[in-house]
């Protein structure tokens, strides 16, 4: 570009809250600085690399009036500054929230740089490290670790010390290059220890109160957009997330606690659903100005975020997706859209999708679905019912029952002549198809907030001594806020995987507090089970799991407690029976209960469960790390003690254990296989006796 351009696009950013600038020859810096991280206090950060290019990511509030001061921006090609490869300034603005980005470009590709940001007196703050993606045809293995789930209001962030502790241990060669983070950076939820000092088994840390937010019962939750960034500026004071953010560039995608819990397009749901879009609309702001990415939507291209004017009116004029046609409702979802695509060298194209701001209502959640709610069977829902009431007039290829049965009865089907429920939307459906077709990576990896392999166990199959019955006659399903909710367009999609002959997909997904490693297939039992892709499920890095809901919630001694939990005699202490159940049905869980071994519980398994499931285990934190190569795909799971104290040494959280698990590449009319590799330490209740492969 020519030099007098060059300035001009530099000048022009100046005026915001971004520059751009393209790197040159390596030079020795000859400035004086003198480090000073008070000045920068969420840290630094490095954002969505391409082969010759990254975004770079700061904050600097200015220590009195209300103007911010440009900072020199420095790259360099080692540590220490002495090869400087790019240099330009950007000034922090307040309608930022005095966050600023820049992109780099002109880089080596598959390369380390280090960079700063400058004060004009010469205060610096950390020193970032970032990496470039390798070219397409750059046949090296992709390593990179994937996390989610990290709440600092009820933990603490410590495995990501362990995992900065374990990658610096490693050759060279075999250290990660990137983190891929699958949603809720921040949770929007915030206890206070005065209100409600413990939660779910966990001390409450303060990071409130919100400046403007609202109460529902013991918490508070935002109402403005100062409401988002005093979380976001909270969690990014977190040690342990401010050096992960340092050390490597971030790939991100959002789920729903970035904007509220089990959110879907505008719409919140505390205390009732209502309408709110102006708050989606703060929420995507906020996000914009901490979370940096190649996004686009209502924003001058990564310099700022421009506010559409928006009302909170309720939805209405669903289309066939179940997207309402509101105006406000349209803005505030596509003020920023952050589906897009990261390559990297020919190995991994992942493909981020959105899975909240243009998903239909959850039928479970709508008045259809009211007469087929379960009681007594915490987390349940009927299997078979969803399944008619998602697909709506679509079902058995349009044939939809007018009644289902359920407790002994025939109810009516009050969703067979509407349209199947959605999670993507029609406009991201048909992009994301595209781009799953069109990938020419040898692995097409989809970063999934939300998992697609099914959480079932046959509670249809209780002993007769059990004073409970389940009223449908098909599966309990754990959850259904995820793809499990969305059974038609699940279904659609792993269909569409098949029919294209596409091979060596695999999901890699947050969301459930949990670990899980799997295949996936458009059908289970009684169904044809006939798996298409590999998903892979990361435990939280600090959200209590569903074991540890479980324990808070479900004494022991309950004729259904031997599903959720069991006492271990030998042991002591409660393990997760729910692993049991969701692998190996309820039977098992019951044997187990009478005599305390293993055996026996397997003995009595009902394979039809779980053929899909190769692992799985609901009370697990940590991280996962990913290899990807032209023969396989391989991850580890690494699963740390319950982040309930900050770390007391260098390697933060101590790990519980480790697994493996490979999936080969795959040819068209092959099914894949996933098989474990390796493992070490003691995974819950049964690990130890199960198969190595499925």
């Amino acid at each position: 570009m020519p030099a007098v351009h060059r300035r001009e696009v530099i000048a022009t950013a100046l005026a915001l809250s971004a520059a751009w600038v393209v790197a040159g020859p390596a030079r020795a810096t000859g400035r004086r600085v003198r480090q000073r991280p008070s000045a920068f206090p969420q840290g630094v950060a490095s954002a969505d690399p391409t082969p010759h290019s990254v975004i770079l990511w700061t904050r600097h509030a200015p220590e009195g009036g209300r103007s911010g001061r440009p900072l020199t921006v420095q790259m360099a090609e080692d540590p220490g500054f002495e090869r400087v490869v790019a240099e330009t300034s950007v000034i922090p603005q307040l309608d930022s929230d005095w966050t600023c980005r820049v992109l780099v470009e002109g880089l080596k590709s598959a390369s380390a740089y280090w960079y700063r940001f400058v004060e004009d007196g010469g205060g610096a703050s950390r020193t970032g490290r970032t990496f470039t993606a390798p070219d397409e045809a750059d046949l090296s293995p992709a390593r990179f670790a994937f996390v989610s789930c990290q709440n600092i209001n009820l933990g603490y962030a410590t495995p990501y010390r362990r995992l900065i502790q374990e990658d610096a241990s490693r050759p060279a060669a075999e250290r990660i290059r990137f983190v891929l983070h699958l949603g809720d950076f921040i949770y929007e939820m915030i206890w206070s220890p005065d209100d409600q000092p413990v939660v779910q088994g966990r001390r409450v840390r303060e990071i409130g109160p919100l400046p403007t937010g609202r109460k529902v019962g013991p918490i508070q939750v935002p109402t403005t957009l100062e409401d988002y960034r005093h979380v976001y500026r909270a969690y990014l004071s977190d040690p342990d997330i401010q050096e992960a953010r340092a050390l490597w560039p971030f790939v991100c995608i959002w789920d729903n606690h970035e904007f509220s819990n089990r959110c879907w397009q505008s719409q919140i749901d505390y205390d009732g659903s209502r309408p709110a879009q102006g708050l989606k609309v703060a929420a995507n702001q906020a996000w914009f100005e901490y979370v940096p990415a190649r996004v686009t939507g209502s924003t001058l291209g990564l310099e700022r975020f421009v506010a559409p004017e928006v009302v909170d009116r309720p939805l209405t004029a669903f289309d066939d997706h179940g997207l309402s046609q509101e105006t406000g409702n349209l803005a505030a979802v596509n003020s920023l859209r952050v589906a897009r695509t990261v390559r990297w060298g020919a190995n991994v194209e992942l493909i981020l999708t959105d899975n909240r701001s243009f998903r239909s209502r959850p039928v479970a959640d709508t008045p259809d679905a009211a007469p087929f709610s379960v009681r007594g069977f915490p987390w349940f829902a009927p299997q078979d019912a969803i399944d008619i009431l998602d697909a709506g007039r679509d079902y058995d290829n349009g044939r939809a029952p007018g009644t289902i049965r359920f407790d002994g009865r025939d109810l009516e089907n009050t969703r067979r002549n509407a349209p199947p429920g959605s999670m993507l939307g029609a406009d991201q459906k048909r992009w994301f198809k595209a781009r799953l077709k069109g990938s020419t990576a040898q692995w097409k990896l989809w970063a999934n907030s939300v998992g697609m392999l099914h959480r079932r166990t046959d509670l249809q199959n209780l002993p007769e001594s059990v004073a409970a019955r389940w009223p449908s006659e098909g599966y309990g399903l754990y959850g259904t806020d995820d793809w499990c909710g969305y059974p038609a367009e699940r279904r659609e999609l792993l269909s569409f995987i098949r029919d294209e002959g596409l091979t060596n997909v695999a999901t890699l997904v947050g969301d459930r507090h949990s670990f899980f490693a799997g295949l996936l297939s458009a059908e289970l039992p009684p169904g044809d089970y006939a798996p298409v892709a590999a998903e892979f499920v990361v435990g939280s890095i600090s959200t209590p799991t569903s074991f540890e809901a479980a324990e808070a919630a479900l004494p022991l001694g309950r004729p259904l407690s031997p599903i959720y939990l069991h006492a271990d005699p030998a042991g002591g202490g409660v393990q997760p029976a729910m692993n049991l159940a969701i692998r190996h049905g309820v039977q098992a869980c019951y044997a187990l209960d009478r005599t305390g071994r293993i055996e026996d519980a397997l003995a009595v398994r009902n394979d039809e469960v779980a053929p899909h499931l190769a692992f799985a285990d609901m009370g697990g934190h940590g991280f996962a790390l990913a290899c990807a190569d032209q023969e396989a795909l391989e991850v580890e799971f690494v699963c740390t003690e319950r982040p309930i104290a900050p770390a007391s040494g260098p390697g933060g959280a101590e790990v519980l254990y480790r697994l493996s698990h490979r999936v080969e590449a795959w040819a068209p009319g092959d099914a894949p296989q996933l098989t474990r590799v390796a493992q070490s330490g003691r995974a819950p209740l049964v690990l130890d006796l199960e198969e190595g492969s499925q």
